[in-house]
């Protein structure tokens, strides 16, 4: 048996923030600085740059590549970059910063591990600031960096940046973040201060680069966000969601049955005792099957085939798990929601929901709460949820789903609401009540 290959240190980050705020300028910056872009397109850049009348490139034009996005100079939808370092592996997903691609920001860091927050120096924490901010604090990103841009703009940088990073603190410890998740860096992406080089003109600022801050922090691939003050680490067992039943029945294969799938949380090993859900039968791992051949491992992220000591009806949707952890069927559950379409949530649809490889009916029993992201309020009993809205709700579904709270695993504990006659993907949801943080910081300003 072959062993299994050390998985790359890979970080997953996200951009948000205002329009204008600069997030394609730094992302630009950052593919630039990280020689992470070819020769050709550096000279395409330059050139449309003086065509424009511009005494230095406009990073920004590496990255905006809809036609949409370099008329009006924004960003619309969600693109995703890839660059390194010699210390890690990046993959970044540039988000949109109006208000009416919010559902876009929400689906490009739903798997962040760290998102980066842009504010322009000169306008401060705004609106779509403290947006951001609640959405992340939701989705349960474990890492924030703010980056105060164009601070080489302003008068009086030092006091503005420490302004900004006050108010921007206040924000975030009542969202559940503690101190260590939150890095505060006065940044020109213009010019390229504190990116990949320290910058000689914040003598006020003595922390790491933005490149330094993201080479070093952990990946916390595991963990979940503070907790009484105390970062947590989350400790989930095997979630493997069966995606197909292979049977060759073939003279070369006459027995052969294997489940495959990606391994959504923990590790399996042969010889591990499972538990299928949601029919609740128990039996062990006899082997491990890729496409480079068999494991005596393989951890989160891996495509693998399993296969059981025993004869198991199992079918694409049920969910291999450990059996010290595994979740319990439910057919009724809390969720918050973010709605992502034109036609509001209203109690009492009849839709569809996916969960992993499993699709299955589901009514909307009630709206139980709408979050308000400005006042970082929870509003009760709302009569709809409507488009970038994000909610509360209460579900039944027509079949049991075997999930987690999103809280304690990301990956195991999201679903998608779908229309049934057209296949839209209507909203994103998070098992569990992702707003009650938020309920407890009202009663305690109470």
């Amino acid at each position: 048996m072959s062993a299994p290959t050390p998985a790359p240190d890979l970080l997953r980050i996200a951009t948000a923030g205002s329009v204008d705020d600069g997030k394609s300028t730094l992302v630009g910056r950052l593919l630039f600085d990280t020689k992470s872009v070819l020769a050709d397109q550096i000279d395409a850049v330059t050139k449309a740059s003086v065509d424009r009348g511009m005494d230095t490139p406009d990073l920004s034009l590496l990255v905006d590549g809809l036609r949409a996005e370099r008329e009006q100079g924004i960003t619309i939808d969600v693109a995703y970059r890839y660059f390194a370092t010699p210390a890690r592996s990046f993959v970044l997903a540039d988000t949109p910063g109006h208000v009416q691609y919010t559902r876009n920001t929400v689906s490009g860091a739903s798997t962040a591990q760290l998102v980066i927050l842009l504010v322009d120096a000169r306008s401060g924490v705004v609106a779509q600031t403290r947006r951001h901010a609640a959405v992340m604090a939701l989705l349960g990103v474990p890492r924030l960096v703010l980056a105060v841009n164009k601070i080489d703009l302003v008068d009086n940088p030092g006091e503005v940046f420490a302004e900004i990073s006050a108010e921007f603190n206040q924000i975030t410890a009542s969202l559940g973040y503690s101190s260590d998740q939150v890095q505060e860096i006065p940044v020109s992406a213009l010019h390229g201060d504190n990116v990949a080089i320290r910058s000689e003109n914040t003598p006020y600022y003595d922390g790491p680069t933005l490149i330094e801050h993201l080479e070093s922090v952990p990946n916390d691939v595991d963990r979940g966000r503070a907790q009484d003050g105390e970062e947590h680490l989350r400790s989930v067992g095997l979630r493997f969601p069966v995606q197909y039943v292979i049977r060759p029945r073939t003279p070369e294969y006459p027995d052969y049955r294997g489940y495959a799938g990606q391994i959504a949380a923990g590790r399996v090993s042969v010889g591990d005792e499972i538990v299928v859900q949601p029919s609740g039968i128990r039996t062990t791992i006899a082997k491990i099957d890729t496409a480079d051949g068999e494991l005596e491992t393989a951890h989160t992220g891996r495509s693998v085939t399993l296969l059981l000591t025993d004869d198991v009806d199992i079918s694409r949707g049920d969910l291999i798990s450990s059996v010290t952890d595994a979740p319990e069927p439910a057919q009724q559950f809390t969720a918050t929601v973010c709605w992502l379409a034109e036609k509001a949530l209203r109690p009492g649809a009849r839709l569809l929901l996916k969960h992993g490889a499993k699709t299955t009916q589901v009514i909307i029993s009630s709206l139980d709460a709408l979050f308000d992201e400005q006042d970082l309020a929870v509003l009760d009993a709302p009569e709809t949820v409507e488009l970038n809205q994000i909610g509360r709700i209460s579900l039944m579904t027509a079949e049991p789903i075997a999930a987690d709270d999103y809280q304690v695993n990301r990956e195991s504990g999201s679903f998608l609401i779908i229309d049934p006659q057209g296949g839209n993907t209507l909203g994103a949801g998070l098992i569990g009540d992702a707003l009650a943080p938020l309920h407890l910081s009202q009663a305690a300003a109470v």
